[in-house]
């Protein structure tokens, strides 16, 4: 089993930042997937980001140049810097921790509300 805690949502103006983080705990494996997924109201959840044990990377093209995603391998712990954010990256934002094969395991969500 692997637990993940999420933390650093909450609300932001437009073109403000904003830092997520989440940890990993339990049964991890060296070589996995991490990444960060949203979900806006009447929308499915979506990727934003995902970075793999070796620092190998995967943006959508929503949040290219402004979105970074990065990990701290020995803590199990990856983040996401979000920049210049807009109306439009309002979501509850989902870390996500998986191996291929392997199962997937989810976090409880941080909600992330962009407004003025």
């Amino acid at each position: 089993q692997v637990q993940l805690v999420e933390s650093g949502g909450g609300l932001v103006q437009p073109g403000g930042s904003l830092r997520l983080s989440c940890a990993a705990s339990g049964s991890i494996f060296r070589i996995n997937n991490m990444g960060w997924f949203r979900q806006a109201p009447g929308k499915e959840r979506e990727l934003v980001a995902s970075i793999n044990n070796y620092g190998t990377t995967n943006y959508a093209d929503s949040v290219k140049d402004r979105f970074t995603i990065s990990r701290e391998n020995a803590k199990n712990t990856v983040y996401l810097q979000m920049n210049g954010v807009k109306a439009e990256d309002t979501a509850v934002y989902y870390c996500k921790y998986w191996r291929t094969p392997g199962p997937i395991y989810w976090g409880q969500g941080t909600q992330v509300t962009v407004s003025s």
